[in-house]
């Protein structure tokens, strides 16, 4: 069973109280393990698509299956804990919050959810992304490129099946950028999550197993290596 399925997916938008196709009839489906990369122009669906896989938004009609369960079917209670247990959400700002640690960023989500062991596991997950001996600086000590290291730990601090990555080299130079992509790759190979990268980066294009070409909301190739 694929990890992510879409099937026939549109998702429209109202703009002045008039509905706008966002996405355009779509079929998708990534399985354990693969890395997919999103590609096409700015405002061709990218982030729409990485919103509905991560049941963040629904579709307008068509059906999302996360782990072969419809995201429409499920209620607040239900699609929080299908995030915290299933997806990992990586985003081009980091999204670390400044006042705290960054044990206490990679930690986080695991606190939430109440789960024991949070500061052994954000350890182990700063281990992995290259970062042991900085838990206790703050954000802002932190290069940028250390800063969306921290960031993919803590996406991965919950072992998620589904990993989703908007745009995450946009604020980071070339150099930077492809440690940081060769890391989603690596992570993708050896933890088997399902990556998917919502990229402008020819960088990311030529890493990814499959490449989705997006125009004008529909899926116009699929490139599976």
């Amino acid at each position: 069973m694929p990890i992510l399925s879409l099937q026939d997916v549109s998702k429209d938008y109202l703009t002045d109280g008039q509905p706008v196709r966002a996405l355009h009839g779509l079929s998708l489906h990534v399985e354990t393990g693969e890395f997919v990369a999103l590609v096409g122009r700015s405002g061709c669906g990218k982030s729409t698509l990485l919103n509905l896989a991560g049941a963040m938004d629904f579709p307008t009609s068509g059906e999302v299956f996360l782990d072969g369960i419809s995201t429409s079917l499920l209620k607040d209670t239900g699609l929080t804990q299908l995030r915290r247990e299933k997806v990992g959400f990586i985003f081009q700002s980091f999204q670390l919050l400044h006042t705290l640690t960054v044990f206490e960023n990679v930690e986080l989500p695991l606190l939430l959810a109440g789960k024991p062991g949070a500061r052994e596991a954000a350890r182990q997950r700063l281990a992995w992304v290259e970062l042991d001996g900085l838990g206790n600086r703050f954000p802002h000590q932190l290069s940028g490129g250390q800063m969306q290291r921290v960031a993919i730990a803590r996406a991965l601090i919950h072992s998620p099946r589904l990993l989703l990555a908007d745009e995450p080299t946009g604020n980071l130079d070339t150099t930077t950028g492809n440690v940081i992509l060769e890391l989603l790759q690596r992570l993708t190979r050896e933890q088997h999550t399902a990556t998917i990268i919502a990229t402008h980066s020819i960088e990311a294009a030529a890493l990814a197993d499959t490449l989705v070409r997006l125009r004008d909301g529909k899926i116009e190739e699929i490139v599976r290596r």
